[in-house]
This record gives structure tokens, C-alpha cells and sequence, in this order.
């Protein structure tokens, strides 16, 4: 029990001093004379969806390429043969490598079940401080416009894979700050005025989780009292999965702002809503980096089966068209996207559908 005790108070120490360093000014990508940007393969179908993208950025940024004002930079080794060999979520070669980039293109990654070793993605997020994890979810058929601004580095993952364990009872640890609430509700609520958002809804479970949730809750309250335009309405997450296929009342919502757990939940669900998690691409911004990926796994089954080539890259696709927007190339953000939209018969992972790269092939002919 001491033992356990001291485990404890080592935790609540290291937080209190990661509090200390999430205060960091932004990144302005307009002043910068060059621009690095990390491709990152990852794991499984990565090898084979990743390449695709980057054949669209060198489409978009070729003068800017040739004359080095964007630069892509290949990042081998966040594999999970090397991860595993080297006992670490992501080697600290490769960390270091990435640190010399502004932002990331990234490919699934592989988190080994059991064991102590942490999701790659949950060590960038806070290695590189990427506080915001943003998924837009779009269907117009359906009159679905959505934007989930999820709390990124804090919540149950923050220490998820550093829990107690005793004898016929184990223990995890969720944490929530003010300053780590302030700056994601400050994102969600800056987003929803500069796109001309009328309606943003905080997503808790404040009437059960009265201290972490509650702290959530109460903080973005406080900042939406700087956003008078802007309607606010809080929903517990179990509600809100069942408003998202109420069909009566989904379209009405516009800008989500959750914590990391029920963010990761959400998110995925609404995804499916949209066609599957492998039509969704996604953000992870902080102050100084940005990571772009796609928002499904690295799909073992389909690598086993020999069909990585007819992975369906839609995912990273629209996650390249949120980067190029991140590093101020709106106008061919807004091609890719369109683009997305219009062309159709995208793989299925079946063989007798198009691969991954004759998608692309007929998406940049398009452009």
C-alpha cells in the first residue's frame, strides 16, 4: 500500500509540472519562410495510403517544393516491429526527427493489446503538445455539418497506460486542468466564430463525474460567456450518441466540444454516420506542431489477406486537405476537398474494386 501510495503521488507531482509548460505561443506559418513537413508511413495499410497523399501534396506544392518553401521529409521507424524491438511508444530517434518538422502527415499505427506500452499516437499528442483533436464530419444529403473539437492530451489517456494494479482490484486515473480545458473550449469557440457558427455543445457526464467532468464543464461555460453570439448547450455523452442517429434533431448540431475519452467515442460514431471511419480524416493541432492522419487503424486483417493496395485512402486524403489549410493553403484545401466530394467509386478493400492508387490516379485527374 505505500508502495501504491507513492506511485500515486509521483503522478499528481509530474502532472502538476506538465501544467507549468502549456503556455506556448503559436506557430505562425504566414512568417515562415519554409515550411517541414513530416510523412510518416506508420504501420500496415500506412505504407499503402500514405504515398497516395503524398502524391497530392507534391501535386498542390510543386513550385513550392522545387523552390523550398515547403519541404517533405520522409520519417522511417514508427513501426511496431521497432517500437517493440525497441521498447518504446515511439523511439527516441524518431522523436527527434519529428521534432525537426512543423507538421505531420502520419500513417495508422499499431498499439499493442496488454502491457504497459502506450498508444504512438497518445505519446505524440503529448510529446509535441497537440491539444486539439479536430474531426469534421460532413454529409449534405442529410443536412449534417459537424465539427468535434476533442480535448487531446488529458482525460483517462493522459495516464492510461500508468493505472495501479492490487490484489482483486485495479485503478486508472483521469485528469482534467483548467488551463487544459480553457485552451481546447478557446479553439472550439474561436473556430465557431470565424466560420460563422451559431451553436456550440459541450459534451460531459458533469452529473456522475462531478470533479473531472464537472471541472470540463464549468470552464467551458466560462469561456462561452466571451462568445455572447454564439448559443451554448451542454448534452451528457450517452445522450448525445443517440441524438447522432436521431435523425429529427442531428442536423441542428454544429461545433462539438468533448473531453478525450468521449471524443475518441463520439467521434468514430460519427464517422460511421458519414460512411465509416475510413471516410473521416483528422487533425491533432497544438501551438507549435500539427499532425495530420487518417482516423481508422492499420487493418492487419486486410494486410494478412494481401490486400493492402485496395486500402480506401479517403481518410488521409481529407486529412492532407485539413493540413494544407493548417499551413495557409486554403485555396487548394478547398479544390482537395471539393474534389473528395465528386469522386466516387473509392476502394473498398475488396479486389475487384479500384486500389488505393488508381484512386488517386483518377482524383488527381480530376484536379
Amino acid at each position: 500500500m505505500e508502495q501504491t501510495l507513492k506511485q500515486f503521488e509521483m503522478l499528481i507531482q509530474e502532472q502538476l509540472r506538465r501544467l507549468q509548460t502549456l503556455d506556448k505561443p503559436k506557430k505562425d506559418f504566414s512568417a515562415m519562410e519554409s515550411v517541414t513537413v513530416g510523412i510518416v508511413p506508420g504501420d500496415g495499410i500506412g505504407a499503402e495510403i500514405v504515398p497516395q497523399a503524398e502524391r497530392v501534396l507534391n501535386h498542390f506544392l510543386k513550385d513550392e517544393l522545387a523552390d523550398g518553401r515547403v519541404v517533405l521529409k520522409p520519417i522511417d521507424g514508427l513501426t511496431i516491429e521497432n517500437r517493440l524491438a525497441r521498447n518504446q511508444s515511439v523511439p527516441s530517434e524518431v522523436l527527434a526527427e519529428i521534432k525537426t518538422c512543423d507538421v505531420l502527415l502520419k500513417g495508422p499505427t499499431t498499439t499493442p493489446n496488454g502491457g504497459s506500452m502506450e498508444s504512438a499516437n497518445v505519446t505524440l499528442r503529448r510529446e509535441l503538445d497537440l491539444y486539439a483533436n479536430v474531426r469534421p464530419v460532413v454529409v449534405p444529403e442529410e443536412n449534417i455539418d459537424w465539427i468535434f473539437y476533442r480535448e487531446n492530451t488529458e482525460g483517462e489517456y493522459v495516464l492510461g497506460s500508468r493505472g495501479i494494479e492490487l490484489p482483486g482490484m485495479a485503478v486508472d486515473f483521469k485528469v482534467t486542468t483548467d488551463a487544459g480545458t480553457r485552451r481546447i473550449a478557446r479553439a472550439a469557440f474561436d473556430y465557431a466564430r470565424q466560420n460563422g457558427k451559431t451553436r456550440v455543445t459541450v459534451v460531459t457526464k458533469a452529473n456522475i463525474m462531478k470533479k473531472t467532468d464537472g471541472k470540463f464543464s464549468a470552464i467551458c461555460r466560462e469561456v462561452a460567456a466571451d462568445y455572447p453570439e454564439i448559443a451554448t448547450d451542454e448534452c451528457y455523452v450517452d445522450i448525445m450518441t443517440a441524438n447522432l442517429i436521431n435523425p429529427d434533431i442531428r442536423s441542428d448540431f454544429q461545433v462539438v466540444l468533448l473531453p478525450n475519452l468521449y471524443g475518441d467515442i463520439v467521434t468514430d460514431e460519427a464517422a460511421q454516420i458519414q460512411g465509416g471511419v475510413g471516410t473521416a480524416g483528422s487533425a491533432n493541432i497544438g501551438n507549435q506542431y500539427a499532425m495530420f492522419e487518417a482516423v481508422h487503424g492499420s487493418a492487419p486483417a486486410l494486410m494478412e489477406a494481401g490486400l493492402g493496395e485496395y486500402a480506401n485512402p479517403s481518410s488521409i486524403l481529407k486529412a492532407t486537405a485539413m493540413l494544407l489549410r493548417h499551413i495557409g493553403r486554403s485555396q487548394a484545401a478547398q479544390k482537395l476537398e471539393n474534389a473528395l466530394q465528386i469522386c466516387s467509386a473509392a476502394p473498398t478493400g475488396k479486389a475487384d474494386g479500384p486500389t488505393a492508387k488508381e484512386y488517386t490516379e483518377k482524383l488527381l485527374a480530376m484536379l
